[in-house]
């Protein structure tokens, strides 16, 4: 507590804190704005009816992370998705493919401004890319094929009206991603911690009081469930003994995920010394710090994705030509409670965790900049030897990092398959969504702790 009053009496920081959250109280009110030219009504219907479906499965996916609202149509419906692809697209291309770009990523401050300038252009296009993707599906004619849903209402169903409309929609989805990009970026310049984070995190936020609702009060009545006070309740009720179990997994990822997101390996370097005059500069002992997580979310994000792709195109399959063995690959991927997909999912965590680490740590670069920097690893002579074992440390650790992301991912499966929790309520105990909560919650202390520090203040995390 008396943390807080401190924090509030910085005027800067109490002027950053207001900032913030006036910033993200814009974004939640256009989290409701509705799209226009969609018939709500039956959007709510279709949504409700795919909730434990496939479709429902994506659309719960994409708004977690996103920060967006598909399930409801609204302007944020594709929130900052757009944004976050273009950014990955440009950190790719600049670590080594695109040798202007990795030139640009070297430059230092002007050179990341320039490469922020092209993930901001690239996103308009992948914005209406995506707002043509979705709107075909929404505003199309439902011809029971699955090409559209048919949510058009009658007076913009066909002819011009259709297209003009829906090009209109589409302006308005690109609209309010560009919008959602520029408020992340006004959070970064004028308010405290990471903009785009904060609004994923919010948007994951907000969800916790329906799951908690879903977990514990019966919909027909409104009130309590009676099986939270009793032992034993068979199916999808919340007995006492689950809910006990519920609370203790949540604390134990929780401390989990903290631990392992602030997991180092600290390698020891020393600064050659050299004699100026009579005095002897250099010889000091420091450490490099390597990360456990160096991947931190972006694995899980892509093994999901990919692993999803699977099931459509074999329903397309069976749909079109009867094959049983791509009825049984669709299932397969459609179970996610099943051991096949988990350990597909498993797998690709491997995968894209080597992956990641590969085009963003560069052994050999940093051995460089360590000889540069009159540096080296006792034991290990500069250069090629000591890019090998900052490589062999990088494999090893990695591997304990994407083992971490794997179990932390197919938590929510487990859960909701051996307790028969709804898997709204199961993803706030693991996976995608409570990484990401965590890891901006850390990087927010941080930043505050940074302010105290600089005023002679006590830090958040002395207690």
């Amino acid at each position: 507590m008396n943390h807080l009053v401190t924090i509030f009496k910085i005027p800067e920081l109490r002027k950053k804190i207001f900032i913030t959250l006036i910033f993200l109280a814009v974004y939640r009110i256009g989290y409701y704005v509705p799209l226009p030219v969609i018939d709500h009504v039956k959007m709510a219907e279709k949504m409700a009816q795919a909730q434990g479906g496939a479709l429902g499965q994506v659309l719960g996916f994409v708004s977690l992370f996103s920060g967006g609202n598909l399930s409801n149509a609204c302007i944020f419906s594709m929130g900052i998705m757009p944004y976050i692809s273009a950014s990955i697209i440009i950190q790719l291309l600049s670590s080594g493919v695109l040798p202007s770009l990795e030139r640009l990523r070297k430059e230092g401050e002007s050179g990341r401004k320039k490469l922020n300038e092209y993930t901001r252009l690239l996103t308009v296009p992948i914005c209406m890319i995506q707002a043509m993707i979705i709107l075909k599906t929404v505003m199309g004619p439902d011809t029971g094929d699955g090409g559209g849903m048919g949510l058009a209402p009658p007076p913009y169903v066909e002819g011009i009206n259709l297209y003009w409309f829906g090009f209109s929609a589409m302006l308005t989805l690109t609209a309010g991603t560009v919008f959602l990009m520029w408020l992340g970026e006004q959070i970064d310049e004028y308010g405290i911690g990471n903009g785009i984070s904060l609004i994923i995190m919010a948007g994951i936020v907000a969800r916790l009081p329906d799951a908690t609702s879903t977990l514990l009060m019966d919909s027909t009545t409104g009130k309590l469930k009676d099986t939270l006070f009793t032992l034993g309740a068979s199916g999808a009720d919340v007995s006492l003994e689950k809910l006990l179990i519920l609370v203790f997994l949540f604390v134990a990822v929780v401390v989990g995920v903290i631990a392992m997101t602030k997991a180092q390996r600290r390698i020891p370097t020393q600064s050659a010394k050299h004699v100026r005059g009579r005095r002897v500069y250099g010889g000091t002992r420091q450490f490099l710090p390597m990360k456990v997580n160096a991947a931190g979310v972006m694995p899980v994000i892509f093994a999901s994705t990919l692993l999803i792709l699977p099931m459509f195109l074999f329903s397309i399959i069976a749909n079109a030509s009867g094959a049983g063995w791509a009825s049984a690959a669709a299932q397969i991927f459609q179970n996610h409670r099943g051991w096949a997909y988990n350990l597909l999912y498993v797998v690709m965590i491997y995968v894209f965790c080597y992956f990641w680490v590969a085009i963003t740590f560069n052994p050999k670069e940093i051995a460089d900049n360590l000889k540069d920097y009159g540096s080296f690893i006792p034991g290990y002579r500069p250069g090629k030897r000591t890019a090998d074992y900052l490589e062999r440390v990088l494999m090893r650790i990695t591997f304990v990092g994407a083992a971490f992301l794997a179990v932390i991912a197919i938590i929510p499966n487990v859960i909701s398959s051996e307790l028969e929790i709804d898997p709204r309520v199961a993803s706030f105990y693991g996976g995608t969504g409570l990484l990401i909560v965590i890891s901006v919650a850390l990087d927010l202390v941080q930043k505050v702790n940074s302010h105290l520090v600089m005023r002679n203040y006590p830090q958040l995390t002395d207690d």
